[in-house]
């Protein structure tokens, strides 16, 4: 079992950043891809972006390219995702994830956070 708990969400104004973080703890960190997702109000959970086991390798939707950032330190148990360049479509619930699979990981997950609630203002 991975227990996952988010922090860092909040409301920002559009343009602006937010840096989410989501610790671990359970079984080794690093013993898993980590991912972020997210649910805008009245639609499917999407997936945001996802990093390796060793945080060597990368992936992030088109959606946030070039604007969010996933990273990790496996020696804290923690993955972030930095947001720039905020924009009012990005708010939605945030969830981190863990899974066995780096490749496989944007069409499942095996644990999941709670969320934390992101709001961008126009």
């Amino acid at each position: 079992q991975v227990h996952l708990v988010e922090f860092g969400g909040g409301s920002v104004q559009a343009g602006g950043s937010l840096r989410l973080s989501c610790t671990a703890s359970g079984r080794p960190f690093s013993s898993y891809a980590m991912g972020w997702f997210r649910q805008a109000p009245g639609k499917e959970r999407e997936f945001v972006a996802v990093i390796s086991r060793d945080g060597g390798s990368t992936y992030h939707a088109n959606s946030v390219k070039g604007r969010f950032t996933i990273s990790r330190d496996n020696a804290k148990n923690t993955v972030y995702l930095q947001m720039n360049s905020l924009k009012s479509e990005d708010t939605g619930v945030y969830y981190c994830a863990a899974g066995a699979d780096y490749v496989s990981a944007k069409y499942g997950m095996d644990y999941w956070g709670k969320g934390t609630l992101v709001t961008v203002s126009s």
